[in-house]
């Protein structure tokens, strides 16, 4: 090739190059924020329940995570001080040094003040618990005028006076009225209905909660919350007197809730 031939196509050489380092700058850059942004490399997040503070920092710290402790609540059934809670959830796949949420369990319980239900409904009652931090225990009829009437409310076996601190989620017995021309009820359908909505809608039912069983995939009790009723004993819709007790049993598998219809009684 001439002088005059490499002369002429001088400004391609010198733009050829030009594109070359661009994209061998675009290259680099691409691959430093990969590694500076962990791209496409993420972390699943380790689950907590049950955890202290301290042990879930040590687990945070090997997973590449952090972990800050943002409100705690009383649960009677839990240990205290051990994690109940956790946002993002476990199993989650989050960037590096993420901030995961915890909730723990109150070392000491809140102290709330028991009202007075006598004279209030069963449905009255069990609202006017659940505002004060308190859970229905079990519902104990006698023979009266006037069914579903307060009469009395005993804990720990005994009446409990208006105005007495107790611990929170502490369970408070109803001693209720049963007229004989009034006292049967039927078992309410409580396939796929998560834990504490079910067994809230055995007490709106008249009636006890019997044996409660849990599937073996079910280890803690954040999980129980999210489980779901797959059998119970007895059936939907069998009549029952009020006060009888209704098992029920729960599973995190939702493949395993039965259709159930009311019409044949029998599960599709």
């Amino acid at each position: 090739m001439s002088k005059m031939t490499t002369g002429k196509y001088w400004w391609l050489k010198h733009l050829l190059l030009a594109f070359a380092f661009f994209a061998a700058l675009l290259i680099a850059a691409t691959f430093y924020l990969r590694h500076v942004t962990k791209h496409n490399q993420e972390i699943a997040v380790p689950d907590f329940s049950g955890m202290t503070v301290t042990q879930a920092r040590r687990a945070a710290a090997q997973a590449g995570v952090r972990v800050d402790v943002i409100d705690s609540i009383y649960v009677k059934r839990v240990p205290r001080g051990s994690v109940v809670r956790q946002e993002p959830k476990a199993g989650q796949m989050v960037k590096e040094d993420r901030r995961i949420l915890l909730t723990i369990n109150a070392v000491t319980p809140k102290k709330v003040i028991m009202p007075n239900l006598v004279g209030y409904s069963l449905r009255s009652a069990n609202a006017e618990l659940a505002s004060r931090g308190l859970r229905l225990g079990r519902l104990i009829y006698v023979k009266d005028m006037a069914t579903n009437n307060v009469l009395s409310q005993l804990y720990h076996n005994s009446e409990i006076a208006p105005g007495t601190k107790l611990s929170s989620e502490s369970r408070i017995d109803l001693v209720l009225g049963l007229s004989p021309e009034d006292n049967m009820t039927s078992a309410p359908n409580l396939y796929g209905q998560r834990y504490r909505a079910a067994l809230d809608e055995i007490h709106e039912s008249s009636l006890n909660i019997g044996k409660v069983g849990f599937d073996r995939g079910i280890r803690s009790y954040q999980d129980s919350l999210n489980a779901v009723v797959y059998r119970q004993v007895p059936e939907p819709h069998e009549p029952m007197k009020m006060g009888q007790t209704l098992s029920v049993y729960f599973t995190l598998d939702e493949n395993k809730v039965p259709v159930y219809d009311p019409m044949s009684k029998e599960e599709q």
